[in-house]
């Protein structure tokens, strides 16, 4: 029906609780996307790299700026994804999209990664190079606290009696040497971070984002590495590093779910001042995942007026299913915005209130993300929604001799009620659970099979006699 107030009076627009923010101009946003380095890291999730070509192919046509396939290092597996990806960006097919490898802070990475594009005629100035280490005291001296004592030439019997301020000034030399051997094997564009940022000192941060742009680095990198960031802690953080930064400096940030606080951290970090964001195609990733792309970029627009230009926000559900189908891993279909179920409605009153005018229950626009409202009849069904139903075949009732008035919309919704509590009765639901959940055991492999590998290929040949 058409309403006769414009609907600005009857509903508040919640983008009037957030205009007084100080976005960066929507054209400066970068959405940097990790599906396939870190979204393959979570438990269960293997691509090859044919799949992850074809991965990189959608999340191009979708809009994202960059894409990080991988780690070239540590695995043949992405050395080939990443001459795949380079080849087929000659081609065309990842024209616009900055291409990304990751690096540990040594020489070894960072030549292995070079060889592998050199083998395909590549030039290493074409791709960008992440190079990273970690940040947080915690992390300097207890995980890399060895290897950073091996490079100033230290005992191994001093490891715990030195102070933090020597691992700290230790990873900030570990870090700009690798930057300027990238640098002197041709590499220019250099992104570089350090883990656990979000439990680091913010000062230490700023020297060490100082040290790596002065060593030849661009684009620091600043991580929730296990996604303990509220949006307060975030905002702290943020407007330090942004205001100790030069103003031509991108800051991309790199944020995890494990709160389910990553899609706010993300947004409140950008609306700091930080252009480049990373996300992963429905939030796959270690533990609970990283920031979710389709609710970061449905969030910015529906919610704050930032529309990122090119962004085919359309393609959102599309995309949601190709992923599915290629890591195996279903999405919840009540997940925000790509959830199979998240636009249908079976509740009467909600159902009653949707035939008015779907904005009375529809804060995310199905249309903008490419999503149908759609009606579940059940339980919770009322006479309403039924009656839409039934009018919208009268035609077929007609011919079958059935004509529609109250008492046959009534004796049909509460049929409909009585079939579905009995199919509710007779639902094989726990059997269905049992087999998904077994079905994601056996995409990983289990501590017992790697006992029965480890003997297969161990095992003394029996010499026949």
């Amino acid at each position: 029906m058409e309403l006769r107030e414009p609907i600005e009076r009857l509903i508040r627009n919640p983008r009037e609780f957030t205009q007084h923010l100080n976005f960066p101009d929507p054209s400066q946003l970068r959405i940097y996307d990790e599906t396939l380095r870190d979204g393959e890291q979570m438990p269960g999730v293997c691509y090859t790299p044919d799949q992850k070509y074809e991965i990189a192919k959608h999340l191009a046509d979708i809009g994202v700026h960059i894409i990080s396939v991988g780690f070239p290092a540590a695995s043949a597996g992405d050395r080939k994804t990443l001459q795949m990806v380079m080849e087929g960006k000659q081609k065309g097919d990842l024209a616009n999209v900055e291409i990304v490898v990751m690096c540990r802070s040594n020489r070894k990475d960072i030549d292995v990664t070079i060889e592998a594009l050199q083998e395909v005629g590549i030039s290493p100035s074409e791709v960008t190079f992440f190079i990273f280490t970690s940040g947080s005291d915690l992390h300097l001296k207890y995980k890399i606290g060895k290897t950073l004592l091996r490079l100033e030439a230290k005992d191994e019997s001093e490891w715990l009696d030195l102070p933090l301020e020597f691992y700290r000034n230790a990873n900030i030399h570990l870090q700009c040497d690798a930057i300027r051997h990238a640098r002197e094997r041709g590499v220019t564009m250099i992104e570089f971070g350090a883990e656990d940022g979000s439990r680091g000192d913010v000062n230490y941060f700023i020297e060490y984002f100082k040290a790596g742009i002065a060593a030849g680095g661009n684009r620091p990198a600043w991580p929730d590495t296990v996604g303990c960031l509220t949006p307060e802690a975030t905002r702290w953080y943020c407007t330090r590093i942004v205001s100790a930064m030069p103003k031509d400096v991108p800051l991309l940030n790199h944020f995890h779910n494990d709160y389910g606080l990553g899609t706010i951290n993300c947004i409140t970090a950008l609306a700091c001042g930080f252009r480049v964001f990373s996300a992963t195609a429905n939030g796959y990733g270690e533990r609970a995942g990283n920031v979710p792309l389709h609710q970061v970029m449905t969030a910015l627009n529906v919610l704050y007026g930032i529309e990122v230009p090119g962004f085919k926000y359309h393609k959102l559900r599309e995309l949601a299913r190709f992923m599915e189908r290629m890591s195996g891993v279903p999405i919840q279909q009540h997940e925000p915005i790509i959830g199979e179920k998240v636009f249908a409605h079976e509740s009467g009153i909600h159902t009653h209130a949707m035939l008015i005018d779907r904005r009375m229950y529809e804060a995310v626009p199905a249309s903008l993300v490419g999503g149908d409202m759609s009606f579940v009849y059940g339980k919770h069904s009322g006479v309403a929604i039924v009656e839409d139903a039934l009018r919208k075949h009268e035609a077929q009732l007609a011919t079958a001799g059935v004509s529609i008035d109250a008492d046959l919309v009534t004796r049909t919704t509460n049929e409909i009620k009585r079939l579905r509590e009995e199919r509710a009765e007779s639902s094989k639901s726990v059997e269905t659970i049992e087999v998904y959940e077994e079905a994601m055991r056996q995409l990983s492999i289990s501590e017992e099979e790697v006992a029965e590998i480890a003997i297969a290929l161990g095992r003394p040949e029996t010499v026949a006699t």
